[in-house]
C-alpha cells in the first residue's frame, strides 16, 4: 500500500495546517475519486501538470471540468500543453501516476487555481497516491501554496469515456 508522499506530509506539519486524510479505493480520475466519497465533482480539485515552454505548471481544477488550454495559454502568456505520463513520473518520483498532489511549491512549480475551486470553504485533492485524498480549508491552501487564481477551466462532461477506464477490478482494489 503507497502511502502519502512524505515531503507533503511533513510540509502540512510544519505548516500546521489543519486537514483530514480521506482513504478511499484506488481511483484513476479525481472524477471517479469524487464519486467514492459521494461529493459532487466541483468540490474536487484535479491537478494537471503542463508544460508552457520549458516552464512546467501545475492547473489546479475542480475534478468534473476540463483545462482550457487555450484560455490557459492567455494567462501564461505562452502555449501550454498536457505533460505526458512517462515525464509525470520523472517530475514527481514520489507519487503515483495521476496522483499529484496540488502543492508545486514542493517542486519548484507555479499553481494556478481555477477560480471554481477558489470560491470554495473546503478543498479536496489527491493525496499523492489513487487512494488518498486530502480535506482542508481553502483558505489554509491559498496561504500555503500562494497560487495564481483565475479562469481556465471548463466544464466537461460529468462522464467521458476515459472514466470507464479509471473503474478498477475488484482484484485491483474496485468494485463489483
Amino acid at each position: 500500500m503507497t502511502t502519502m508522499p512524505a515531503r507533503l506530509k511533513a510540509h502540512l506539519e510544519q505548516a500546521h495546517v489543519p486537514y483530514t486524510r480521506i482513504p478511499h479505493v484506488p481511483a484513476r480520475s479525481s472524477q471517479y475519486a469524487a464519486s467514492l466519497l459521494h461529493v459532487p465533482g466541483k468540490e474536487v480539485a484535479k491537478t494537471v501538470a503542463l508544460r508552457a515552454g520549458k516552464q512546467v505548471l501545475l492547473a489546479v481544477l475542480p475534478a468534473s471540468y476540463h483545462v482550457d488550454l487555450e484560455k490557459l495559454a492567455g494567462v501564461v502568456g505562452t502555449p501550454v500543453k498536457v505533460i505526458e505520463e512517462q515525464e509525470c513520473s520523472q517530475l514527481f518520483p514520489d507519487c503515483q501516476p495521476g496522483a499529484v498532489p496540488p502543492f508545486g511549491e514542493l517542486y519548484g512549480l507555479p499553481v494556478y487555481l481555477d477560480e471554481a475551486l477558489a470560491e470554495d470553504p473546503e478543498i479536496i485533492f489527491s493525496a499523492g497516491t489513487l487512494s488518498d485524498g486530502i480535506r482542508m480549508g481553502n483558505a489554509d491552501f491559498v496561504h500555503l501554496v500562494k497560487p495564481r487564481i483565475c479562469s481556465f477551466a471548463k466544464r466537461g462532461n460529468v462522464i467521458r469515456k476515459d472514466d470507464l477506464q479509471d473503474v478498477f477490478s475488484p482484484k485491483e482494489g474496485g468494485g463489483k
